[in-house]
């Protein structure tokens, strides 16, 4: 929690309801740092969390990812495109965003079409597992988030 405190300026109240456990908030942090060091760029990254925390309705997460994004130098076209959970005008991270969708509501047994797919837009077999880690990673945090019922901070509601 210090760490999270240190890097954002403040501790987020999700945050300081997943110490709760705090096996839960030590697996997500080094989950989050596994994921962070993949292969997928860092906007194709938000790209999967985004598509995981808005099919979970997680608000805290969406805010706070699209801040990031903001921070990655994401236009603001391809942010509201992720929180409205419309297609991507970027058919690269679109191909990312239609196979998370994809693994999601496959449980992992995706379409030999929808992996073909993925792979056609410059992305690796590597890519796909990486793309399962940040699945698991976020939909750890918005599901527990959602059952603390984490409030939005005001400082996360800024970004």
């Amino acid at each position: 929690m210090e760490a999270t405190a240190r890097h954002l300026g403040f501790l987020p109240s999700a945050t300081a309801r997943l110490a709760g456990s705090p096996q839960l908030l030590e697996g997500f942090q080094k989950l989050t740092a596994l994921f962070d060091g993949t292969t997928l760029d860092p906007v194709a990254r938000e790209v999967v969390v985004m598509t995981v925390v808005t099919r979970n309705e997680c608000h805290i997460c969406v805010a706070m990812h699209s801040g990031k994004l903001r921070k990655l130098g994401a236009d603001g076209e391809l942010i509201a495109a992720l929180g409205e959970r419309r297609a991507l005008a970027d058919q690269r991270l679109e191909a990312v965003r239609q196979f998370t969708l994809a693994v999601l509501a496959s449980a992992g047994d995706v379409a030999d079409a929808d992996l073909d797919a993925f792979l056609a837009h410059g992305h690796t077999a590597r890519n796909a597992l990486e793309v399962v880690l940040g699945i698991g990673t976020y939909t750890l945090s918005t599901l527990a988030n959602r059952l603390t019922r984490a409030p939005l901070d005001p400082q996360l509601a800024a970004l």
